[in-house]
């Protein structure tokens, strides 16, 4: 149903007040209707009919009251109460008489049948309630059976009416995800500087510590050392990584993904906000990445410095892994390649391209290498 991915949460407390508003009218134009039916009593073509109907619709009045106040099955019950009004007010071409509907006589359930329209704008957004209003006067036109000015200004007054109210709805409903997103944001930003101070405190000092004193004092100690060093680094990241993006299923965040290569030895550096990608994507990125950087460990050395910059242009997305190593000699790749060793081209190049992104690499004798890597952005 068109417009119900804005409405999926009926029972989000925020709408609440708007469902007894709805309700305090319904109950309100039942009482009209019930006093429309006794004034007109003795021009009804069958007023025993027009009793069974009106108590029909008093019993779901009652019910449909019940069940609105348990918000789960709002949804639902809109969709039924739709079906019980279109029912209602076509039943009035069986009570009324011809000459009363052409002078004018109101249906059956007057105002009270514009409930229904509103109810469905309230649990499934405009488009759905807009759709339940021109329903609902589709059926008064047809036991009228002509369209004049009063029914035209009906007409205009419920879709205008069911409109604004669908979308008073879907906004409530975003702003108060976006409020309760910004309180659990706190609260974990708050939990994570308690961490932070806890941890720097603590073990933090304790990794710079054994790093600096394997350094000094050289042999398996230095390893230890390098080791205690990059969990430092890869801490440190962490501890200044902001809480992970919500992010539907199936989508993942390169950023932090990429923040986790960080090293001593590699810089890695993105954007402040999440880059959203498809899960997969992010995976074969960070494959390639670690390839490149692997390669940088192979043939420059483990001490060897890369930077990883990652930047996002909308459209596109650029992820650039340099080294300042001797470069990789010109046609080196190629020949590479020729010979079947394909490295290169299926861990990292056939990655990229695989993802329908492009890969370039930019090296010579002398200046270092630097790895290019362009895919579709998130607003392609």
């Amino acid at each position: 149903m068109a417009g119900a991915a804005d409405g999926a949460d009926v029972a989000d407390p925020v709408l609440t007040p708007l469902w007894r508003a709805l309700i305090g009218y319904r109950i309100l134009a039942f009482g009209y209707a019930c006093a429309l039916v006794v004034v007109g009593w003795e021009g009804y073509r069958r007023p025993g009919l027009a009793a069974v109907v009106l108590s029909v619709v008093g019993l779901w009045t009652v019910a449909s009251t019940l069940g609105y106040q348990r918000g789960g099955l709002a949804g639902r019950l809109a969709v039924v109460d739709l079906v019980v009004t279109v029912g209602a007010v076509g039943a009035t071409a069986l009570v009324e008489t011809r000459e009363s509907m052409a002078g004018g006589a109101p249906v059956l359930t007057s105002v009270w049948s514009a409930g229904s329209p509103i109810a469905m704008a309230l649990a499934y957004g405009p488009v759905p309630g807009v759709l339940g209003a021109l329903l609902v006067q589709a059926v008064v036109l047809a036991v009228r059976g002509a369209l004049g000015p009063a029914e035209l200004t009906d007409l205009v007054l419920l879709v205008a009416a069911t409109a604004a109210i669908g979308h008073a709805g879907t906004v409530l409903r975003r702003s108060a995800a976006e409020m309760r997103r910004a309180v659990e944001l706190r609260a974990a930003m708050a939990e994570r500087e308690r961490l932070a101070r806890t941890i720097h405190d603590g073990v933090l000092q304790v990794l710079a510590q054994v790093h600096r004193r394997g350094r000094a004092v050289g042999g398996e100690a230095a390893e230890l050392g390098e080791l205690a060093g990059e969990q430092e680094v890869a801490l440190r990241t962490l501890i200044a990584a902001g809480p992970p993006a919500d992010l539907p299923s199936g989508v993942a965040d390169l950023a932090t993904a990429l923040s986790a290569l960080a090293t001593q030895a590699v810089t890695v550096s993105v954007p402040g906000t999440e880059v959203a990608l498809p899960a997969h994507t992010v995976e074969e990125t960070v494959a390639a990445t670690r390839e490149a950087l692997s390669n940088v460990t192979r043939h420059v050395g483990t001490d060897a410095a890369a930077w990883v910059l990652l930047e996002d242009l909308g459209d596109r997305v650029l992820v650039s892994v340099r080294d300042d190593g001797p470069g990789i000699p010109a046609g080196r790749l190629a020949a590479a390649e020729a010979e079947g060793r394909l490295g290169v081209v299926g861990s990292i190049r056939g990655r990229i391209e695989a993802l329908g992104g492009t890969t370039v690499c930019d090296s010579g004798p002398g200046r270092g290498t630097e790895w290019t890597f362009e895919l579709p952005g998130s607003r392609r």
